[in-house]
């Protein structure tokens, strides 16, 4: 069964309109033309949060076989939230420096050195493309050496971090998708023996 659209053409960004602008996103209404196969268009509108993209870190302990992990205000589940170290992009910034400067200034873990660390890099994920094109680099960090150091959090920003064993990591709630997925990635890891 196909759809009247043809998916291999490129749309077409009739409108698009700021109507929201806040300290961390944006929203925009747009009015989008999708290409029909019979040579026509079909408008759509869409709304949009725009989102600076973002770096995701399951933080493994080699030496002690432990998980960093944090817990905070997270509004969106209203909730005091599990998950692990994640932060936003600066403009221009590679991801793994964005990793170890959120890692730093949220936990004050700086490892020792280029080799200190081994970053598996899992993937880079859209959080939920049909709304955001917040895009999250999410990786999983094994520190061979590292030193602690003193947290930089912003104003608002209060975070509990505590270093757990594998399985009580997995015992935790933790329900972002971001964490997840590096958790999950992680769980193969292990089942490998790699």
């Amino acid at each position: 069964m196909h759809d009247i659209i043809d998916m291999d053409a490129p749309v077409e960004v009739r409108s698009r309109t700021t109507v929201y602008r806040g300290a961390i996103f944006t929203v925009e209404d747009m009015t989008i033309a999708l290409h029909a196969r019979d040579g026509s268009d079909v408008e759509i509108r869409r709304q949009v949060l725009r989102h600076a993209p973002c770096v995701v870190m399951l933080v493994h302990d080699e030496a002690t076989d432990r998980y960093l992990v944090e817990r905070e205000y997270r509004v969106g589940s209203d909730r005091f939230a599990y998950g692990i170290p994640a932060g936003l992009m600066n403009h221009g910034e590679e991801p793994q420096t964005a990793a170890l400067r959120e890692l730093a200034e949220e936990t004050g873990v700086v490892p020792d050195g280029e080799d200190g660390v081994t970053i598996d890099h899992v993937g880079d994920y859209y959080s939920s493309e049909g709304m955001t094109d917040e895009l999250a680099h999410i990786m999983v960090l094994h520190l061979h050496r590292y030193t602690m150091t003193s947290r930089h959090l912003d104003a608002d920003e209060h975070v509990d971090t505590a270093w757990v064993s594998w399985n009580e990591l997995l015992a935790l709630p933790v329900t972002a998708s971001n964490s997840i997925i590096a958790i999950q990635h992680e769980r193969i890891r292990r089942m490998n023996g790699s």
